[in-house]
């Protein structure tokens, strides 16, 4: 007879194997900070402007947000393709496609180049910024999700400071690899992640999604219960997910094409891509694109301006720890509130100084404004689109928010540089008024998630109404919501010995299977 002591053991189990998956997985969108900061300093650098003609506003910006089309058509196109892929296949297949881009741009000889090559680095970067967030919420235990999603974003701003000093630093040497070392660079932290993602965990709730019950009971059971499958915890995590799972397909009959799940979801939907909406038109990437070309507007020239940038960076990475804490403290809700009206503040310094000529208000109005972000949008943001998605709608409902922050992204990217030689200071007051908007929306609209799990977040939800209160309220009934008549099977002892004896999900060979 098998017992548990029978059952092979994961290399990893319960906080450590969450901590790694958590902090490697921030890799993800570490790649996508660092493409952010690089060209706020490249753009600038001397060298780069020399060996490509010295381009104007319209290829400054395309260079910037050609990006950003590639990262919109992997996002758009990812429910359709990867849906029925794991997280962690769509992982590789985007570290993939970074790298490849990364080579491209690094051996670019003109425009043409560079902007192919920043696309397919887009392609990639789309792809994994689609699955990061999804991934982080469906391992996350609902008090540890907040926490988990922020590092993330840290993760985020890491790689942008990271880029930015890099800069800065290569901008000491007096030739072409002042910006070639920065792009090559790209190359070897995605190689990182691709080879990292072999030890990387599936996600339980797309393995139950897709019938892989003994893995996912595995999985679950190695993160909550240092892989005992009999322990109660890890029985009623699974039975939860399994029924939630079931239910989903009964009351929806199985339909998850696009237009049915709007038409289920509009509610939902609407709050994952308005939050990503709002943090690109709130204005960051007008500060994380363009802070070294409004330096040096402002009179700070070469590596001053990129030094500058790299400072700001700094208090930038330091305000994203704040919400590690606060965010399943406090809450979602009261974040984002504090964060845009800090931000709507900031702006409308921003606009003041720069009209007048006040050097350092504009540079310390940056400053906070930034932090503002990092504690607020910046992770909320992304943080909150996958915890209001029902499981059925999570991929379809992740890519069209990160199509939405692509879209936006591009605009606020291409249009930057053009309105701040058109606008000057009024361009600040556009994205102040964007905050505005933002504050209403989130206090009327957004519902408060903290502390409460994936399955629970769907009672708020009957007919895609919200309970605008504390999260914890009792919503109507939707269509089926008893579990009663749902017979949820827990895998046998034998079938999860002869899983993990021919199929280790931890094991070198899923690197090359999903």
């Amino acid at each position: 007879m098998i017992t548990q002591q029978d059952i092979p053991q994961s290399v990893l189990i319960g906080k450590p194997l969450l901590v790694y998956t958590s902090v490697f997985i921030s890799i993800c969108v570490f790649l996508f900070g660092y493409d952010q900061g690089y060209f706020s300093s490249i753009i600038v650098n001397p060298y780069f402007r020399q060996k490509f003609d010295y381009p104007n506003n319209f290829q400054i910006g395309l260079i910037v947000s050609i990006l950003e089309i590639g990262a919109l058509l992997s996002s758009l196109s990812f429910s359709f393709l990867f849906h029925s892929i794991s997280r962690r296949k769509s992982t590789q297949y985007g570290a993939l496609f970074f790298i490849f881009g990364g080579f491209i741009q690094s051996f670019s000889f003109n425009i043409f180049t560079i902007c192919l090559g920043r696309f397919i680095s887009g392609l990639g970067i789309g792809i994994l910024t689609s699955t990061a967030p999804t991934y982080i919420s469906e391992i996350s235990h609902s008090n540890q999700r907040g926490l988990l999603g922020c590092i993330q974003f840290t993760g985020n701003i890491v790689g942008y400071s990271t880029s930015i000093w890099l800069g800065y630093f290569c901008n000491f040497i007096e030739n072409d690899y002042s910006f070639k070392i920065p792009l090559l660079s790209q190359c070897l932290f995605g190689f990182i992640l691709l080879i990292g993602t072999i030890a990387l965990i599936e996600s339980p709730r797309w393995l139950l999604e897709n019938d892989h019950d003994e893995e996912a009971l595995i999985v679950i059971a190695d993160l909550f219960s240092d892989g005992n499958v009999h322990d109660d915890i890890s029985i009623q995590h699974f039975k939860s997910i399994k029924e939630s799972i079931l239910l989903a397909k009964i009351n929806n009959n199985t339909n998850n094409s696009p237009l049915s799940l709007l038409k289920q979801y509009p509610l939902r939907i609407f709050i994952a891509c308005s939050a990503q909406f709002f943090a690109q038109f709130n204005g960051i990437n007008v500060i994380s694109y363009y802070a070294p070309l409004i330096f040096e507007k402002e009179g700070w020239i070469g590596s001053d301006c990129i030094k500058l940038t790299g400072i700001n960076s700094i208090i930038y990475l330091l305000s994203t720890l704040i919400p590690w804490k606060l965010s399943d403290y406090w809450g979602r809700k009261p974040l984002l509130i504090l964060g845009g009206l800090l931000m709507a503040i900031s702006l409308l310094s921003i606009s003041i100084s720069s009209k007048f000529n006040l050097s350092l208000n504009l540079i310390l109005s940056i400053i906070i404004y930034n932090a503002s972000f990092g504690f607020s949008w910046g992770p909320i943001g992304w943080l909150i689109g996958p915890e209001v998605l029902p499981n059925n709608a999570r991929i379809f409902g992740s890519s069209l928010a990160t199509s939405t922050n692509w879209i936006s992204n591009f605009i606020v990217g291409q249009m930057t540089p053009i309105l701040l030689e058109k606008l000057k200071w009024k361009l600040y007051l556009i994205h102040a008024t964007s905050c505005i908007i933002s504050i209403l929306v989130v206090y009327f609209i957004y519902p408060e998630t903290k502390g409460i799990s994936l399955e629970q977040i769907e009672q708020i939800f009957s007919n895609d109404l919200v309970n605008n209160n504390d999260g914890n309220n009792n919503a109507r009934t939707p269509m089926i919501n008893s579990v009663e008549s749902i017979d949820v099977e827990i895998p046998s002892l034998h079938s999860i010995h002869k899983h993990k004896t021919t199929n280790d999900s931890v094991s070198i060979k899923s690197f090359f299977t999903s």
